[in-house]
């Protein structure tokens, strides 16, 4: 086993495209519950009301829908340079970026299936206006219990045309640890879920069944219990929110789960913030295979045909 790797802290923000702004901007404030911090000509910064950032969602106008990047906050100045190093290293960097409204100069590179990362350090704390200021000195922002009301940014998965040379890749340019996998009896790695700290994950890709790179499966953020992702369920059926899947429990990870579609058919998911934590230093990854997979989800629920096949952008005739 290698010497675990901190020099990143954690999943920042994810930058979602949409060509529903509208719509997309009243789910995620009215209906999901994050809080918007700021906007400019094409985005809107959003937040859930324990994130301590300014923003974990940017939510940015195109004529597309998928992710624009993923943004992860180094643990300090100098292990941001080390990252960059040996990204450098790898040739596949892209560079330097002044950052977003959230926080400072961000170092851009891409991952096999062509998907953006950046990697910042310097970070704008969120400063509640007086509307917003909690009670309680330990938290950025009070509970507003409005919509869902989710707590915190989460996970996000992706999909990727190879995830063996996925995983590789996210072990060498982010340090990530590898908790769980799924590998086919074909020998093909079909998922697999990274860790930068001491969560089970931050990160998960998926081989995407219709051979198409760079596309986004769903961004997540957490609830604090069981309870409230079935409030959830409720809230997103009285707004006329598709829900894909669930309220379940997940086999891998053991994330008790809930799947939707915003507006512009993005994937979103709330899932409970009680999952478990990795805090054994020689964890070893746990393997599914393919006939632990085909039983379904942990109490026997079949996973949904639409799980494997949609994605954005959407691909053209792919089977839902």
């Amino acid at each position: 086993m290698s010497e675990p790797c901190f020099d990143v802290a954690h999943l920042g923000h994810v930058e979602l495209l949409t060509n529903k702004f509208e719509e997309s901007l009243d789910f995620f404030v009215n209906v999901y519950g994050l809080t918007e911090s700021g906007r400019d000509e094409n985005s809107v910064y959003l937040r859930a009301w324990d994130d301590y950032e300014f923003h974990s969602l940017k939510l940015t106008k195109s004529d597309t829908t998928g992710v624009g990047h993923i943004g992860y906050r180094a643990s300090s100045e100098a292990a941001l340079m080390r990252r960059v190093k040996v990204i450098e290293e790898m040739g596949c960097g892209i560079g330097w970026v002044d950052g977003d409204m959230g926080h400072g100069r961000a170092y851009r590179f891409s991952d096999p299936d062509g998907h953006v990362f950046e990697l910042y350090y310097d970070t704008v704390k969120y400063q509640a206006p007086e509307s917003e200021k909690p009670a309680l000195k330990n938290i950025a922002q009070r509970y507003h219990g409005r919509g869902v009301a989710v707590r915190r940014i989460d996970h996000l998965n992706l999909l990727a045309t190879n995830v063996e040379a996925i995983r590789d890749f996210m072990q060498k340019a982010l340090g990530s640890r590898v908790t769980e996998q799924i590998m086919l009896d074909s020998g093909v790695l079909a998922g697999c879920w990274f860790t930068v700290n001491n969560k089970t994950y931050d990160i998960a890709y998926t081989k995407d069944a219709t051979g198409t790179p760079g596309r986004f499966h769903h961004v997540t953020y957490a609830l604090d219990q069981r309870e409230d992702v079935l409030r959830a369920a409720d809230i997103f059926l009285e707004n006329n929110v598709f829900i894909e899947t669930g309220p379940h429990k997940h086999a891998v990870q053991g994330t008790f789960f809930l799947y939707v579609y915003e507006p512009a058919g993005n994937r979103v998911e709330v899932c409970n913030a009680g999952a478990r934590l990795i805090l054994q230093p020689d964890w070893e990854t746990v393997t599914w295979t393919e006939s632990d997979r085909k039983k379904g989800q942990a109490w026997g629920l079949k996973t949904i045909s639409s799980f494997h096949t949609h994605g954005t952008p959407p691909v053209p005739d792919a089977a839902e």
